[in-house]
């Protein structure tokens, strides 16, 4: 294999862009497939999701590109800003090169991954196909934000740990960068006394803060809004463990819909962890992304539709199972078969800790005690794995399928569960928690965590979301709670696939708080704590379960085989 580094691409600006193209022996033409990264071109081919010494043995080109203002690529990073323009002038640039055809297809992770969805946004002609992996649908909903709540976890540590890795020039700067990396936990609790130094290495993180509500800004950068003027096939790659797992089904959700032939790949893996091993639960040799093969898939999916090659055998849809820790093919996503089950919450007021009285069971809640927490922000739930991008990313300390028992020990978290199950159950698709809700506060927050509950007592995480209930009717225009008044909250919990096993229980968890996952509600209708330590008072809340306000969990299961 030949490399020839530091390529010039000029943009339509003047901006000049540097790639590095690797290839094999001889200069007859070949496709290409295109990875445009903010995390520095040279770290590559390791950083690629392909092996690349199997891409360019089977005749394709791989360019690896530094963003603009990233790296060796000169002009200023603006985050999503400007891909969509760039990747078009990208891949146009490709196919008047002497060593490429005019057949381009993309490929990359995260931030990677969003950029092929730009691209294909912007319709170049000369792009055949995409192959995104583990990225989101939007950049407000499921990056950014999710159910309102800033994504503090992810979002403070990717601006300072990852997008600060070229040398900065200044070695005081570059030293405060490391030393706020290094003590993440405080600016965590206290992300003002980062403000200063995060205006200087990363100017658009405040952006974020000032535009809360889905809103021009937001609608402006969305790939989502512009679903209908995508006409590029792609793969979608993610993990039931990455924190944009659910933009990663929805995309494919969307495109199935508008007929542009899609795939979808979803295995037992996080953002960066893809051996299907944690640190609390291995799933199995298959589990591996090695052992499955995703760089075949990549070829696969690329020699039928960037060199139009023939159609693959293999079901559109293919899910690794958790439970039953095994691959399994479906002709969709959801599954046509997938049945939507209520499962109602119910208790005698005293759901709290795991030790209480919740249950979940398929029979209508009659006149019953609410159940009532207090939610105070000085003392919040700690996160405890689930679909995280956190400090541990890398050894997966705290994301993934992670037991939930200390958490479930805390007075301010509620625990309905089913009896031990009879037979398997068989859930694969988007888990939806309705809860009937009042609060003390104008302003809170709402957390669900579904999870499997094994004989021994071992409480296994498989997805969980969170709702800020201002924007309970909307993201754009958010409305503050009538304090004592109950009102309908819709919380997406989120997509998983997973046999309950026979002697298992389905729990649910309903909390106010996963932090540092998410910033902290101050319950003052106020702003969250990612803007800085501010008032705050503890709030009330109260789950419903009656027949007026039958509070439910919604499973999408299939019928037993």
């Amino acid at each position: 294999m030949r490399v020839e580094r530091d390529l010039r691409i000029s943009l339509r600006d003047g901006v000049v862009s540097r790639a590095d193209l690797y290839r094999t022996a001889g200069r007859e033409p070949r496709p290409t497939l295109l990875q445009r990264t903010p995390y520095g071109k040279a770290v590559y081919p390791p950083g690629s999701p392909a092996d690349v010494d199997r891409l360019t043995a089977a005749g394709y080109n791989l360019l690896v590109q530094d963003v603009r203002g990233r790296w060796d690529s000169a002009g200023v990073f603006e985050p999503y800003e400007y891909e969509l323009g760039d990747g078009y002038d990208t891949i146009e640039w490709i196919g008047k090169q002497d060593w490429a055809t005019d057949a381009v297809g993309m490929l990359g992770s995260s931030y990677e991954g969003a950029v092929q969805w730009q691209a294909a946004v912007s319709g170049a002609p000369n792009l055949r196909a995409i192959a995104p992996h583990v990225t989101s649908s939007d950049f407000h909903e499921g990056w950014t934000y999710q159910g309102g709540a800033f994504q503090l976890g992810f979002c403070l540590r990717w601006v300072l740990a990852d997008l600060t890795l070229p040398p900065l020039g200044d070695g005081k700067l570059r030293a405060a960068v490391d030393r706020a990396v290094a003590g993440i936990e405080a600016g965590y609790r206290d992300p003002s006394s980062l403000s200063g130094l995060i205006g200087r290495v990363a100017p658009y993180y405040q952006r974020w803060l000032e535009h809360p509500v889905y809103d021009d800004y937001w609608r402006g950068i969305s790939v989502r809004e512009r679903y209908a003027e995508i006409t590029k096939p792609a793969l979608s790659i993610g993990g039931w463990y990455d924190i944009f797992v659910a933009g990663t089904v929805a995309n494919y959700a969307a495109m199935r819909r508008l007929g542009v032939s899609q795939r979808l790949i979803v295995g037992p893996w996080s953002h960066c962890l893809m051996a299907g091993r944690f640190p609390e639960r291995e799933y199995g040799p298959s589990a591996d992304a090695a052992t499955f093969d995703l760089t075949g898939a990549h070829l696969e999916w690329f020699d039928e539709h960037v060199r139009y090659g023939p159609p693959s055998a293999e079901p559109p849809v293919r899910l690794f199972v958790m439970g039953a820790d095994e691959w399994r093919g479906y002709a969709d996503w959801p599954p046509p078969e997938a049945q939507p089950v209520r499962l109602y919450l119910h208790s005698n007021g005293s759901a709290n800790t795991r030790a209480g009285d919740g249950v979940l069971a398929a029979t209508g809640p009659e006149d019953e005690h609410a159940d009532v927490f207090r939610y105070d922000p000085a003392d919040p739930v700690r996160t405890g794995g689930g679909s995280t991008l956190m400090a541990g990313l890398m050894s997966g300390v705290d994301c993934g399928p992670l037991d939930q028992r200390s958490i479930e020990c805390r007075a301010d978290v509620l625990c309905y569960s089913t009896e031990a199950l009879a037979e398997p159950v068989t859930v694969v698709g988007m888990v939806t928690l309705v809860l009937y809700a009042e609060s003390s506060a104008v302003d809170t927050d709402f957390t669900a965590k579904l999870v499997d509950v094994a004989p021994d007592g071992r409480a296994e995480i498989l997805c969980d979301g969170i709702l800020r209930a201002r924007y309970r009717d909307s993201l754009s225009e958010p409305r503050m709670l009538t304090p004592h008044r109950v009102h309908e909250l819709r919380i997406e919990v989120g997509p998983t696939a997973n046999v309950f096993r026979r002697g298992h229980r389905v729990r649910l968890e309903v909390s106010s708080s996963n932090f540092p996952r998410f910033d902290l509600n101050p319950n003052t209708g106020g702003s969250g704590t990612a803007h800085g330590a501010g008032p705050a008072v503890v709030a009330v809340n109260r789950v419903h379960h009656s027949r007026a306000y039958p509070s439910h969990l919604v499973l999408p299961i299939l019928p037993q085989e």
